[in-house]
């Protein structure tokens, strides 16, 4: 049986940025390493993977929320042009939960974050999308 959701990797050009967005976010850094090695490249499917891992906690989760960000130095990681597009079969996006949407919205502006819709209402929810790490869509998201 399923528990509860454990932790989303994002992997990223420029890791110094990424962790900055991330710790913005309100996650703090807790590793930092580099991955590499046959078990490695077995599990993950990818020979000869060497890759940059920075694994980053959301303070004060309970359970445990983590992000993950993969910095891939080895092979080259291929680019994904429709990464941000909400049209396409796949990932579509992470929401995050906060207690007052407007209030972290205009603390994210003041850091440029770039947001992609307007604040609305759904079942229940003020939702708004911006953009993340390498890319990826992500969503803010307060019950009312």
């Amino acid at each position: 049986m399923i528990k509860h959701f454990d932790h989303v990797t994002i992997v990223v050009a420029d890791m110094e940025a990424a962790v900055r967005f991330v710790e913005l976010l309100g996650f703090s850094k807790v590793i930092d390493t580099e991955i590499s090695g046959q078990t490695v490249s077995d599990y993950m499917g990818i020979p000869e993977l060497r890759a940059r891992h920075v694994t980053l906690v959301l303070k004060g989760a309970d359970p445990r929320q983590e992000v993950q960000l993969l910095h891939i130095m080895h092979p080259t990681p291929r680019d994904d042009p429709s990464i941000a597009r909400l049209d396409k079969l796949g990932y579509n996006h992470l929401c995050l939960a906060v207690d007052d949407i407007a209030a972290e919205v205009a603390r994210l502006k003041e850091h440029g974050v770039e947001f992609k819709s307007r604040v609305m209402e759904f079942h229940d929810r003020k939702l708004i999308f911006f953009t993340g790490p390498g890319g990826v869509t992500l969503e803010l998201a307060q019950w009312v």
